[in-house]
């Protein structure tokens, strides 16, 4: 074969390439801005199953979700330090926000080297949010050692 028969060039395998690439790309970019989004969520579904139950006045389902422990009641001197009558006192009609019938999630953040994650809710539509922690593997909630606010909040 000499050079002047050669095949002439066939750009359709380059461009096959190219396109393979970018749909590769433009997938990668997608799972990864889907997972910078809902990297919290696992957290926020803990704090809103928390407020739905004292919504509903249900305490006790609360209680349980608080320290991630649905059988809390078998062994309820585990939590001797913050018992169900307190946590009552606290979260119920007596307590700081009163009956409890509306929340919304602002947003969760992550400190820099630590266990857990801070959810922000506003409770009863109330101009002061709260910040809740939630320990990212026991799902266990409890106040949050710092204030946080949201982008926009002041």
């Amino acid at each position: 074969m000499a050079l002047m028969d050669a095949k002439e060039y066939d750009p359709r395998p380059a461009q096959k390439r190219l396109k393979i690439i970018a749909t590769v790309v433009v997938a990668v970019v997608a799972v990864a801005v889907y997972l910078y989004f809902t990297r919290y969520d696992s957290e926020k579904k803990v704090i809103n199953k928390f407020f739905q139950a004292l919504e509903q006045k249900d305490y006790d389902a609360a209680y349980s979700i608080y320290y991630a422990d649905p059988n809390w009641k078998q062994h309820p001197e585990k939590y001797g330090s913050y018992p169900i009558n307190q946590f009552t006192l606290d979260w119920g009609p007596a307590g700081e926000y009163g009956p409890i019938s509306s929340h919304q999630i602002d947003c969760a953040l992550e400190p820099p080297n630590s266990s857990g994650v801070v959810v922000v809710v506003t409770i009863n539509s109330r101009a002061e949010p709260r910040s809740m922690w939630v320990e990212k593997k026991s799902k266990t909630i409890s106040d949050s050692p710092k204030k946080v606010l949201c982008r926009g909040q002041q």
